[in-house]
């Protein structure tokens, strides 16, 4: 981390930030926000990173469900990384106080997983995205990129398939309401042509 404390201080440190960011997007009327927990590729971190980010989403959930929104956690509940708490959340979206937004929490996701669950069966293009672990969650318009990367690293590629994506060098706990403002401006100039 840039302030000088070990990797897995910024999964703490990244919560509270979360629930700013939550806020914010409320508050301007955004109808949807989907978060990245962790990857089921980040699971080969040390064990000490991954009890930090898995500590992290049960924290962020239980923090959700005292709050406005329709919840749903999308990961592979079959591995034993996946935080036990959250299965519930997993198996359908929840709505807490007026549900004004839907949050989207992926823990343990992998995107050859949820492809996997699309292509395990047969039929036209519809019933494939209607099969997807990730079915309920909307196409993206916006990425925002924490960290300097350029990425997708795995972030729900069929709902991303047309995003813009807006890059910030600051790291994610080093979240501050401008991030968000200068990324929705820049969006707005876009030319938003969902590949027509």
């Amino acid at each position: 981390m840039g302030r000088g404390l070990p990797k897995e201080a910024g999964y703490t440190l990244g919560v509270p930030a979360g629930f700013e960011l939550y806020e914010l997007c409320l508050n301007l009327g955004i109808k949807e926000l989907t978060l990245y927990g962790f990857t089921q590729d980040n699971t080969k971190r040390p064990s000490i990173q991954t009890a930090a980010f898995r500590r992290a989403c049960v924290e962020s959930v239980l923090g959700l469900t005292e709050r406005d929104a329709a919840l749903l956690v999308v990961g592979n509940t079959d591995s034993p990384l996946f935080p036990e708490e959250l299965l519930p959340f997993a198996r359908e979206r929840h709505v807490f106080g007026k549900g004004s937004i839907r949050v989207n929490l992926l823990v343990n996701y992998g995107w050859h997983w949820d492809l996997g669950q699309a292509a395990s069966g047969s039929g036209d293009r519809s019933e494939f995205m209607g099969r997807l672990a990730s079915n309920d969650i909307s196409r993206i318009e916006l990425i925002i990129r924490w960290g300097g990367r350029r990425r997708l690293s795995g972030f729900l590629p069929v709902q991303s398939v047309y995003a813009d994506f807006y890059i910030l060098d600051d790291l994610w706990p080093d979240f501050r309401p401008d991030h968000l403002f200068e990324a929705l401006r820049w969006y707005e100039v876009q030319d938003v042509t969902l590949g027509g």
